[in-house]
Order: structure tokens, then C-alpha cells, then sequence
């Protein structure tokens, strides 16, 4: 009689710890086949190496054209303006020197007729406009005016050129936002005083 005691309570033992054995078997009979994560992957374009030395040559050729080969295409109006403004400035400056020069030319040849010897309405004057010493500061002035012209002139062009240039590199810069430097500013109570920093931020 004891045995069958034993026996039951050994059935009955191993029965509770095979129906937990048998629930934990249907639950995972009940997970899918494929389990699908919900994520988004962003396939980026493969980095050109030559890209950013196409679009300085472009520009080299023709202010502008790196421009439009990086797509940048409002920027062709600012390169165009600027280096249209350096070159206007350079032909004006130019051409007053020349007027100047010209007429310091026939003073020291004797001529009274230059164009500094006359009125507004073409008639000669007994005395000139613009002296002899004023040509020649004339010259001077507008001489340098048209060299710093052309110096801002040539200066524009190859801005031209390093502004194609950088922003081919900056198109195939990966911008990740998991990773971001920022400004920080914090008051602090203690000491009433303000804190200012940079706070790095790297997302795994």
C-alpha cells in the first residue's frame, strides 16, 4: 500500500513539471517561421575619389560649370557676379587711366587740345581742368585701382575653383546623426556664474 502512495506522488511530480514542459513546446510551435524587423536601410552612393578634382577643373575651364556639376546651380548668378564686378571695375579703372595717360602724352609734347583743356561742351580753355601734376597723380591712382582689380579679379576665380572643389567633398560626406557635436550653455547656482562648451553625442 505505501508503494502505490509512492508511486502516485512520484506520477503526480513529474507531471507538474511536464505540463510547463509541454506549454513552453506549443508556444514555440507558434512563433513565425521569419521574423521581419521593421527598419529602414539607406543605401548611399558609392564615394567618387575623383569627383571633387572634376569639379575644380570644371571650373578652372568656366567659372560655374563645377558649380552645376555638384547641382549647386544658384551659385553660377553669385560667380558670375562677383568675377563680372572685379572685371568691370578693372576696364573702368583701365580705361580712365588711359584718358589720363593720354592726355599727360601730348602735354609733355607741347599740345594744348587734350580733353582736359576743354569745357563740358567742347570749347578750348585758357587754362586745363586738370594740371600736368594732376595728370600724373591720375595715373598713379587709377593704375593701382586697376591692378587691385585685377588682383580681387583673379582672386574670385580661384575662389570659384576651391568652392567646386570643397563642395565635392562635402556631397560625399556621410552625416551621420547618431553622431553630433553641439553647443552647450549651462548656468551655474552655485557661483552664479555661466558655463559654455561642446557636448559630443555618439549613438550605438
Amino acid at each position: 500500500m505505501p508503494n502505490k502512495y509512492l508511486i502516485a506522488s512520484i506520477f503526480a511530480f513529474l507531471f507538474c513539471f511536464s505540463t510547463p514542459a509541454q506549454e513552453k513546446e506549443k508556444k514555440r510551435k507558434k512563433l513565425p517561421k521569419e521574423v521581419v524587423i521593421d527598419s529602414i536601410i539607406e543605401i548611399r552612393d558609392p564615394i567618387n575619389p575623383l569627383s571633387p578634382a572634376k569639379a575644380a577643373f570644371y571650373s578652372a575651364i568656366l567659372p560655374g560649370l563645377g558649380q552645376a556639376y555638384n547641382k549647386k546651380y544658384w551659385k553660377i548668378p553669385i560667380v558670375y557676379g562677383a568675377i563680372g564686378t572685379g572685371v568691370y571695375f578693372y576696364l573702368t579703372n583701365n580705361k580712365e587711366y588711359n584718358r589720363y595717360r593720354d592726355a599727360y602724352k601730348r602735354r609733355l609734347a607741347g599740345f594744348t587740345d587734350d580733353e582736359f583743356y576743354k569745357d563740358a561742351n567742347g570749347n578750348q580753355l585758357l587754362t586745363p581742368r586738370v594740371t600736368t601734376e594732376g595728370l600724373e597723380r591720375g595715373q598713379k591712382f587709377f593704375r593701382k585701382n586697376k591692378e587691385i582689380a585685377l588682383l580681387v579679379t583673379f582672386g574670385l576665380y580661384a575662389l570659384n575653383i576651391i568652392d567646386a572643389n570643397v563642395d565635392a567633398h562635402l556631397l560625399q560626406y556621410n552625416v551621420d546623426e547618431n553622431l553630433s557635436l553641439a553647443p552647450h550653455y549651462k548656468f551655474n547656482e552655485l557661483d552664479a556664474s555661466s558655463n559654455l562648451g561642446l557636448t559630443l553625442n555618439f549613438k550605438f
